[in-house]
């Protein structure tokens, strides 16, 4: 039985993230992720100021009176969220934990596709894929996927990305839009990353903690590596060390995000400390203007 404080925390996410696709998001969406291809559903007369290149011109010579094909938008799309769910993701040192950012992003991004009529689906992994559902559309389809995102108690502890791309690769038959929220802090990122870019449009979404990047002075602190348990004491009184440790933080940083950039994967960075709709819509700007 799913307990009482995740349900709560379901119907507060479908709250917040149905009224920012409403007010915001639902339009940028739909401007940036386009179906199939166009359709063909009726002919109307012409008005003035319609583009003559959408004349039916057999429908025309048949009436004596110029007449113009409408066409619909195919959509169908299908989009896959792939969240990881390692043990690094179970950490947040200001207002929720990274795991909580990624159930509130995931719910923005399915919301968003089903106001669009696309289908949802998710893959949740670790050093294993952890669950797998099918893309479907429906209100209740995108809260089932909230509450197992926030509701997943993961066998693994790791992060084994190539593993959750190959399953990806192979429930996915034609190409989608798939949203990977991750920490990244892993390695062999690039492999997988370029092999999900080259069939699938591959949107990569980083969530970390200010605390991840930048140590309090507060004295000897126990380290756990949630993935591997190993436990180190730190001295964070100590500048140098602090200092140390940020410029690592910022070195992987940079690392990560010239990835992205050398296989041109769309991007955007999350932190638990910061509202994480505007570097999202960013995304989609950035993808508006290239279109």
């Amino acid at each position: 039985m799913i307990p009482r404080e995740i349900l709560t925390k379901v119907r507060h996410i479908e709250i917040v993230t149905n009224r920012l696709v409403n007010e915001v998001m639902g339009g940028s969406y739909h401007s940036v992720f386009k179906g199939r291809g166009m359709e063909f559903e009726e002919v109307r007369e012409y008005l003035p100021g319609d583009d003559v290149r959408t004349i039916d011109w057999n429908v025309t010579a048949r009436t004596g009176n110029p007449f113009v094909k409408l066409y619909r938008e195919e959509r169908e799309l299908t989009v896959m969220l792939m969240v990881d769910a390692s043990a690094s993701s179970w950490f947040g040192t200001v207002s929720r934990l990274k795991s909580e950012l990624a159930a509130e992003v995931s719910a923005l991004l399915a919301f968003s596709a089903i106001k669009n009529n696309d289908r949802v689906g998710l893959i949740i992994f670790t050093d294993r894929v952890e669950k797998f559902i099918p893309p479907k559309k429906g209100v209740n389809h995108v809260l089932r996927v909230i509450r197992e995102v926030l509701y997943c108690r993961p066998a693994g502890r790791g992060t084994d990305l190539p593993g959750a791309v190959e399953h990806a690769m192979k429930v996915l038959r034609r190409k989608s839009v798939v949203f990977v929220i991750s920490d990244f802090l892993a390695p062999g990122l690039r492999r997988p990353l370029a092999v999900l870019n080259k069939k699938h449009d591959l949107i990569a979404l980083r969530v970390s903690d200010p605390r991840e990047s930048e140590l309090p002075p507060a004295g000897l602190i126990p380290f756990e590596d949630p993935e591997t348990g190993e436990v180190v004491f730190v001295d964070t009184f100590r500048p140098a060390l602090r200092r140390r440790f940020a410029m690592s933080a910022e070195a992987l940083r940079n690392e990560t995000e010239t990835l992205f950039k050398q296989l041109r994967i769309d991007f955007a960075s999350l932190s638990t400390d910061r509202p994480y709709l505007e570097p999202i819509v960013g995304i989609f700007r950035r993808r508006a203007s290239r279109y």
